[in-house]
């Protein structure tokens, strides 16, 4: 599997062209920003917002192929977690949670979407391991 990178975007082909032919359905699931969520800079940046999620966990880079001996392979490394926080300030709808809901809700909704990117990451390196033996 390798992703190939034409100016930072990778193209659709390249993502489907590691699937081959399934013997059944796939699903690609990739976090692609859009305008609504404000990111700053404007949505040219996207390829580095998409980085950057990968980096401190907000999403997780993996494959599944049942036809494999070890179908589950994760491919991002593990996140640092320290830059979970500034990913989320930058998109609107994060940045601006502290001024509708106040700042005591929104560093509740900042911790609780922590929590959750580390139980998913946590979850997946577990059934990782278990294909391991």
């Amino acid at each position: 599997f390798r992703m190939v990178r034409r100016r930072g975007v990778i193209p659709v082909q390249h993502v489907a062209e590691p699937l081959g032919e399934p013997d059944g359905p796939s699903i690609v699931i990739a976090y692609c920003p859009c305008a609504e969520q404000g990111i700053k800079g404007g949505l040219v940046k996207a390829p580095l917002v998409q980085k950057a999620a990968v980096e401190c966990g907000y999403v997780t880079l993996y494959r599944y192929d049942p036809r494999l001996e070890k179908p589950l392979q994760i491919d991002s490394k593990e996140p640092n977690w320290d830059k979970f926080h500034d990913f989320l300030m930058n998109e609107a709808r994060y940045f601006n949670l502290p001024k509708l809901k106040g700042q005591e809700a929104a560093e509740a909704a900042f911790a609780k979407t922590l929590s959750d990117a580390k139980t998913r990451y946590t979850k997946l390196i577990n059934k990782a391991k278990i294909q391991e033996g």
